[in-house]
């Protein structure tokens, strides 16, 4: 198959062409015209869709993970009513937007308790399952390796100003552009008790910013001491720091819940009376 790469194909036209199962990897798209095209099994991920718009468009099936603005659905802006669904479904998840030192620390309380209760879950997978990469996600020890980078970027650097608050286990986010001296080793595979290891120590930094908290500290602005800069050049405040993690670690942890769900759906499939033999058979 042809492999485009380092190509300029800007103001292209394709016109009745097959492009099933092709890879589009940090491609352009910026202003292109999509009509009468097939979009069946398409997966975007990590994708920017800012000012996107679809008409005349057939949506039999479609689901949308990640950060919604504004997203207008046959004249309604759905978000503020996903927004009020998802609070009404998970109440603490309002917890995790606080704007004084006391939401800040209930909000952290929180995260902790949840947060323990999936771990123990966890523990009862075999340390394989644990390993395992759910749909093309993250592993259950990934997710927490990543949590890990997320609290050493905006908690450790920016925060707290450390200009080297890494462990070598830390792992940023697939797309990240990669730094000098900044950890991320994705082939490394710990285990669930060397990774939780290193997370105490993470969960007790975030404690111990949250515990001397004030509302003149929330309100201190900051860039990162660190080659990460959240920020992209711009103060960043402590209280939008503390938020960016709250916001880690409560989306990470469904995603956690939604993949162990997953593994032991699989683990009961395939642990069915009769179900290899029903494999081999067809």
């Amino acid at each position: 198959m042809p492999d485009f790469s380092e190509q300029d194909l800007d103001h292209s036209h394709f016109t009745r062409v097959s492009l099933r199962q092709a890879r589009f990897e940090q491609a352009r798209l910026n202003g292109a015209t999509f009509h009468d095209v097939d979009l069946t099994d398409a997966r975007f991920r990590a994708a920017y869709l800012d000012r996107v718009r679809m008409t005349g468009v057939e949506v039999p099936d479609l689901e949308i993970y990640g950060e919604l603005g504004r997203v207008v659905v046959n004249g309604v802006d759905v978000v503020p009513l996903v927004e009020a669904e998802l609070d009404r479904r998970m109440p603490e998840r309002a917890l995790m937007r606080p704007v004084d030192p006391q939401g800040f620390s209930l909000a952290w309380d929180t995260v902790e308790r949840l947060w323990a209760d999936t771990v123990e879950r966890a523990r009862s997978f075999p340390e394989p399952d644990l390993q395992r990469s759910v749909d093309g996600e993250w592993s259950f020890v990934q997710t927490l390796r990543h949590l890990g980078f997320a609290t050493a970027c905006w908690v450790g650097g920016m925060a707290l100003q450390d200009p080297d608050p890494w462990h070598p286990l830390d792992l940023p986010w697939d797309e990240a552009p990669g730094w000098d001296g900044v950890p991320w080793d994705r082939e490394a595979r710990p285990s669930l008790e060397e990774v939780l290891a290193v997370r105490r120590d993470r969960q007790a930094l975030v404690r111990r910013v949250v515990d001397g908290l004030t509302p003149a500290r929330l309100a201190e602005t900051l860039t990162s001491s660190t080659p990460v800069d959240p920020g992209g050049g711009s103060g960043v405040t402590v209280a939008q720091c503390l938020r960016v993690v709250l916001n880690e670690e409560w989306e990470h942890r469904l995603y956690a819940e939604r993949d162990l769900a997953a593994l032991t759906s699989t683990t009961s499939a395939t642990s069915a009376p009769g179900l290899a033999n029903r494999t081999k058979e067809k």
